[in-house]
């Protein structure tokens, strides 16, 4: 059992809801409409921001791992640079991993802790690793946003600057959507216009409010 998995084990309060996809398959603004629904999100990737920024233990081991030469000037990670590394070696981006998930496991115990306290009867997991590191058994549900793959792709050349080969080398670098889809307890399509995808939210988050309650519960105090 992995340390992040031990952290979900650990925690028995608010109801993990996971939140999944593939690069540029618009899991983010598929997070962003459930926050403006009142559910707490906790995002993996800002928590993976945050323990590297400059002074953070992660930032030392990365450095460590990989050199200096991913140090910006003003000592800030190059995260554009060890993305490329990554992306194009399976053994450095398994080396990167050891290094994060740990503490990004550790961040969201005391996330979701935190949120437990506040009344937070369920929230929602944003991150894009939940299956490759087995941890959709260990939610209480699993949204997996899909995307036709050509969409898929014109997205990624255009939102990170790539040429088709080069965005097709990182499509094949991680692990099929497809794959996710056929694990998903909900899907949603976000392959068409913004508007469709919301609506999609607005239909899974009544559905969610049914099985589990209103996301937050109200105070007594309140």
């Amino acid at each position: 059992m992995s340390t992040e998995q031990a952290h979900f084990e650990e925690l028995s309060h608010a109801k993990i809801i996971g939140l999944t996809g593939g690069i540029a398959s618009g899991k983010s603004t598929i997070s962003a409409y459930f926050g403006a629904l009142g559910v707490s999100i906790i995002d993996a990737d800002l928590i993976s921001r945050e323990i590297v920024a400059q002074g953070e233990p992660a930032l030392e081991s990365i450095v460590a791992q990989f050199g200096k030469d991913l140090l910006l000037k003003d000592g800030e990670l190059n995260r554009e640079k060890l993305g490329e590394i990554i992306f194009s070696d399976e053994v450095a981006r398994e080396a990167l991993n050891a290094i994060l998930h740990p503490q990004i496991g550790a961040t969201f115990m005391k996330r979701r802790e935190q949120l437990s306290q506040e009344g937070n009867r369920w929230l929602i997991y944003d991150a894009a690793l939940i299956v490759e590191n087995n941890l959709q058994d260990l939610c209480e549900g699993l949204i997996v946003v899909s995307c036709d793959p050509d969409i898929q792709k014109a997205r990624l050349m255009d939102r990170n600057n790539l040429s088709s080969i080069e965005a097709q080398k990182r499509l094949d670098s991680q692990f099929q959507l497809s794959k996710k889809v056929a694990l998903a307890d909900w899907i949603i399509d976000n392959s068409g216009s913004l508007a469709a995808s919301q609506k999609q939210v607005d239909k899974l988050f009544r559905e969610l409010c049914l099985l589990f309650g209103k996301p937050k519960a109200k105070n007594e105090y309140d």
